[in-house]
């Protein structure tokens, strides 16, 4: 299956990705329950049975929006850590810089994966399964961060701070604004991590 576009045809690899990439514009900044099917068909000019060919339902094609959307964060989040250098301080400090400049207005409306757990909140949808998987393993890799700082007594509640200022970041931008709570995010993770020396 593929679908005709500049002179030449889409594969159907290709014909996926272009409408997964419609699909994210239109259920992150209009809601996913209300943004159907059809018109995702439409926007991305394909029929609507080239659609099913390819998402069995609209519950698959959610799964995927949210499955396309995990992994493109767990790139950003990687690559923000990696940017501070080879210290674990530096690296959360890169994390909550970067985070600054991804929740601009002009490209952020809120977290993808806490508003498809707002709207779907049964936790057999497999689109509710895989944003608590994102969640989880944000969780996780800041857990691994700090164990790694020096002077800190209990990782894992520093982990469980650090995850409580991303949340609540991306939760207040989208009714605060970026110059509201969220402009703290990196300035409170700074306060609660030990300083340079070792001492918190």
């Amino acid at each position: 299956m593929s679908e005709q576009r500049g002179g030449r045809r889409r594969t159907s690899a290709e014909t996926r990705e272009h409408v997964l990439a419609v699909a994210h514009e239109h259920f992150y900044w209009q809601g996913i329950r209300a943004v159907g099917v059809d018109k995702i068909a439409a926007e991305a000019g394909i029929a609507p049975t080239t659609l099913y060919r390819l998402f069995a339902s609209k519950d698959d094609l959610i799964a995927a929006y949210v499955e396309r959307a995990d992994n493109a964060y767990r790139e950003w989040f990687d690559q923000a850590a990696r940017a501070g250098g080879r210290g674990a301080r530096e690296r959360i400090l890169a994390l909550f810089d970067a985070l600054l400049v991804q929740i601009q207005p002009d490209q952020c409306r809120g977290c993808p994966f806490l508003m498809t757990l707002a709207e779907y909140p049964d936790a057999e949808v497999a689109g509710h399964r895989l944003a608590v998987g994102m969640k989880t393993w944000v969780h996780a890799r800041l857990n691994e961060l700090t164990r790694e700082l020096d002077g800190v007594d209990d990782p894992a509640l520093l982990a469980d701070h650090l995850t409580l200022i991303m949340e609540g970041a991306y939760a207040s931008v989208q009714a605060l604004g970026i110059d509201g709570p969220a402009r703290q995010a990196r300035v409170l993770a700074e306060s609660i991590l030990p300083g340079e020396d070792g001492a918190g």
